[in-house]
């Protein structure tokens, strides 16, 4: 089996929500799903981290007069959801999941415990990651850089809506430059907003690669765990 062994797959909370902007499309969650299934009856130890923002994002305005505390609180539990969302799809498509938070909610889930958590992915369990870290301040970008470490992937798959990484946003400006490699100083000295600085800086710290596709790709999260040249790897 060429390419990664264990691999850790961010997903961003809007990819759930599909061409809406708020809640769980389950025609893109079943989509996204297959493909993360298909992956793991290959052989592929499969760590999953979402975000919440398809559900944040609606409560957003109010949230901007709350205590930040409180505010980041409200998007742990959003990624709780959208865990429970993929579990369901995972385990439709036969891929055996588990579900586990940084905050306790035992009715819902198993909390993470790290030896527990690589047990799961040994015996070909896709484990989902949800709650962040369970502290407020720390971004899913960097919560999924530490379940990275801490189950020991060999990459951090960063899926996006575009190819990999530009030079500038190519949403907006046509004459973007992607790049195929980049290093993580380059990353942060030229303010390139693929994560947030925190999740770059420890994955430059402990040599943990990152690889930024575009998931609206049919076959590119099978052609990334395959450790195919697709979009652009951020290295050491």
């Amino acid at each position: 089996m060429a390419g990664y062994q264990r691999i850790l797959l961010k997903l961003s909370g809007e990819v759930m929500a599909g061409q809406g902007s708020f809640g769980i499309d389950p025609e893109k969650v079943n989509a996204i799903t297959a493909e993360v299934a298909e992956v793991a009856r290959e052989g592929y130890q499969l760590g999953l981290v979402v975000g919440g923002g398809n559900f944040f994002r609606g409560v957003a305005a109010a949230a901007k007069n709350m205590d930040r505390v409180a505010a980041d609180h409200m998007g742990m539990l959003a990624t709780v959801i959208n865990g429970i969302a993929l579990q369901d799809a995972l385990e439709r498509h036969g891929a055996p999941t588990r579900l586990m938070t940084a905050i306790h909610i035992n009715q819902v889930a198993e909390p993470f415990i790290r030896r527990r958590a690589i047990r799961h992915l040994e015996k070909g369990r896709i484990v989902i990651f949800a709650a962040g870290t369970s502290n407020p301040y720390f971004s899913t970008d960097t919560g999924a850089t530490l379940r990275a470490l801490e189950i020991h992937a060999e990459v951090v798959a960063k899926a996006t809506r575009v190819d990999g990484v530009y030079d500038k946003d190519p949403l907006k400006h046509d004459d973007a430059v992607m790049f195929d490699t980049i290093d993580f100083d380059e990353v942060l000295n030229r303010k390139l907003r693929v994560m947030d600085t925190t999740a770059i800086a420890m994955c430059r710290e402990n040599a943990l690669p990152i690889q930024v596709f575009n998931l609206n790709v049919r076959g590119n999260i099978m052609r990334m765990a395959r450790g195919e040249a697709i979009g652009t790897r951020i290295h050491p």
